[in-house]
């Protein structure tokens, strides 16, 4: 199983981008795809997912900025970031699970991870 995650960089604040994770070994129409980041000294935060029913959920410090999807044909998921802030800035991973809806979501109980892509937004 392997999740790349790709898309990261350097935006200036107000600014946008859109990161992307690329599955194989999994596909995403069974399993949850999430994102988490992790700022310098900081732990693993979740940010937004979307399971294998499309349902999504979003961390509350990103909803209405952050949208995810997916492409099945493709077999990827997307997080598109809007207006981002310098407190956006952190390494972006996501990471796969198959948790039943209402289960606690955090970095402890993914089943597999991405390499980490940097976001940094300047002020």
């Amino acid at each position: 199983v392997q999740l790349q995650a790709s898309g990261g960089g350097l935006v200036q604040a107000g600014g946008s981008l859109r990161l992307s994770c690329s599955a194989s070994g999994i596909t995403v129409t069974h399993y949850n795809i999430r994102w988490f980041r992790q700022a310098q000294g900081t732990e693993r935060e979740f940010v937004a997912g979307i399971r294998w029913t499309r349902a999504t959920s979003y961390a509350d410090f990103v909803k209405g900025r952050f949208t995810i999807s997916r492409d099945v044909a493709k077999n990827t998921a997307y997080l598109q970031m809007d207006s981002l802030t310098s407190e956006d800035t952190a390494v972006y991973y996501c990471a796969a699970d198959r948790l039943i809806s209402g289960a606690t979501i955090n970095h402890e109980v993914m089943d597999y991870w991405g390499e980490g892509t940097q976001v940094t937004v300047s002020s």
